[in-house]
């Protein structure tokens, strides 16, 4: 059986890309609710997301909470983020989460950078280009996935980034 790798990145957009053992993109979505109200609103995108990775042999990475983030979609950020990992722990899906700053690390080399200096690295390194940065986030995070079974084709930040989220 083949291993999928999967990156999610949960936001209003949320980011879900598959790739396959060679790094082959199988799918890449932005996936939003249904409405603008909530609980549908999170409830309907959460499905969305379980109903695409369900039942697939799969290494999962899914972005971390963004601690020091400020403003009005803060909320439902959070509230999409303990969704999601409900749903999977009930549906017993394994993942990994991967804070912010190892994702900007293990696609650039410095985990402090700015979503679109994240751009160009993206596309030297695997000609990856997306509209989205919540997909091209959910990319680096199925690429950190790939990762743990395909560590000999990682530079030397990006090793130490699958080494951190190992332990």
């Amino acid at each position: 059986m083949t291993t999928n790798f999967i990156g999610i990145d949960p936001s209003t957009k949320t980011g879900l890309v598959i790739l396959d053992d060679d790094g082959n993109v199988l799918l890449e979505e932005e996936i939003t609710g249904t409405g603008d109200e909530d609980p549908k609103r999170m409830v309907t995108l959460t499905n969305k997301i379980i109903n695409q990775i369900k039942g697939q042999n799969s290494v999962i990475c899914i972005e971390g909470f963004s601690y020091g983030s400020k403003g009005r979609g803060i909320s439902f950020q959070f509230g999409l983020g303990h969704a999601i990992r409900n749903e999977m722990f009930k549906n017993n899906i394994e993942y990994i989460d991967v804070s912010p700053g190892q994702l900007k690390k293990f696609a650039t080399g410095k985990g402090n950078t700015s979503k679109d200096n994240m751009i160009l690295p993206i596309y030297k390194r695997w000609g990856y280009e997306h509209d989205s940065d919540n997909v091209r986030d959910a990319f680096v995070l199925a690429q950190i996935a790939r990762g743990f079974n395909n560590n000999d084709e990682l530079v030397k930040y990006q090793k130490e980034v699958v080494q951190e989220l190992a332990k």
